[in-house]
């Protein structure tokens, strides 16, 4: 197939959206499929307020739907509510052609928590505009497709999550630095952000050593308030998977994320999960593998005392493959004979 696939979220920005979305096009493409990534990358861009890491990209009038036009896909999905997201929604709607779109994050949420006073049901007014005309709405968990169908968008379909077991794996080395602090060592990782209600987990009274790894607009306000939390800075890769394994607990204290790509990542390593019992937690994790309770002290207790062989075995059952095959599953294809109109 020919899919085009538009975002607004994509390479340099560092979270869980741009990782799925690079892991399963890289499966499309090690299928056969021809793909067309519309993002950022291509257009000129402004910082986006209140998180400047992430840019807004301002492409000219009519590039977006030029573009499609030019590639002819078999299917059009769109990942993201964003500039690029609603310029390739007018386009599809425009030429009267079927395409699908995702909830990856609760947009709502997260406006709310920048901006006090936005209240979350106000910009739910937007999300429900926006993936309304969508043939269906890829959503990672139950949760995610119960909280979308609560809002009047009952057209989601399931589209899970994946690891990368080649590299997130228990057998590898461990990050010295990292097991070389006094323990319990207790991780987190991901974008440093309000939003991530990272404070919590730094708030708590636990002993041992508490480990952030990544960067975002909060970094510098937590390093300030928690002189004694060591923040590393955003990691990769092989290094990534060594700090995933040096630490004795990964804690995951967001209440706002429709999954968790991190949480898997860290059991896949073979360090057990504590969380707070929200959505994303709640879907992804079992007795075995991870603690969840409103007390984050103690869900971390908790979770020191699981076995680690039973974290890796469950983290590694994740895959990319199946991921991009419920991806396809999804896709809206658009019919030849509309393709040509168009």
């Amino acid at each position: 197939m020919r899919i085009a696939i538009v975002t607004d979220a994509w390479a340099p920005q560092v979270n869980g959206v741009v990782r799925t979305l690079q892991s399963v096009t890289a499966e499309l493409r090690t299928m056969g499929h021809e793909l067309c990534i519309i993002a950022p990358d291509r257009y000129a861009s402004i910082p986006c307020p209140t998180y400047p890491e992430i840019r807004l990209a301002l492409p000219g009038p009519g590039k977006v739907g030029r573009t499609l036009a030019a590639f002819r896909p078999d299917a059009v999905h769109i990942a993201t509510e964003g500039p690029l997201g609603l310029l390739a929604r007018r386009w599809c709607l425009a030429q009267r052609l079927p395409f699908t779109t995702a909830y990856h994050t609760q947009f709502p949420d997260y406006v709310a928590a920048r901006i006090r006073a936005v209240s979350p049901e106000f910009v739910w007014r937007y999300v429900r505009w926006f993936h309304a005309p969508s043939v269906a709405i890829l959503a990672s968990t139950p949760s995610v497709a119960a909280t979308l169908a609560a809002h009047d968008l009952p057209q989601s379909r399931h589209w899970g999550r994946g690891v990368d077991t080649a590299l997130f794996r228990a057998d590898g080395p461990r990050d010295a630095l990292v097991a070389g602090l006094p323990g319990p060592v207790q991780l987190y990782a991901g974008r440093v952000a309000v939003e991530k209600n990272i404070a919590a987990f730094l708030a708590t009274d636990t002993p041992g050593s508490k480990v952030v790894v990544g960067d975002g607009p909060a970094r510098a306000n937590l390093a300030a308030e928690y002189p004694d939390v060591h923040f590393l800075g955003a990691k990769f890769g092989e290094d990534l998977a060594a700090i995933y394994r040096a630490a004795d607990v990964f804690v995951f204290p967001s209440r706002t994320d429709t999954f968790g790509l991190v949480m898997i990542e860290a059991l896949a390593c073979g360090t057990p999960v504590a969380a707070l019992p929200v959505q994303g937690p709640v879907d992804v994790l079992s007795p075995e593998v991870g603690v969840m309770d409103e007390s984050l002290g103690k869900a971390i207790a908790q979770a020191l005392t699981l076995d680690r062989e039973t974290c890796a075995t469950y983290g590694q059952g994740f895959s990319w493959l199946a991921s991009a095959e419920q991806f396809l599953a999804a896709l809206a294809p658009i019919d030849r004979g509309l393709k040509a109109a168009a």
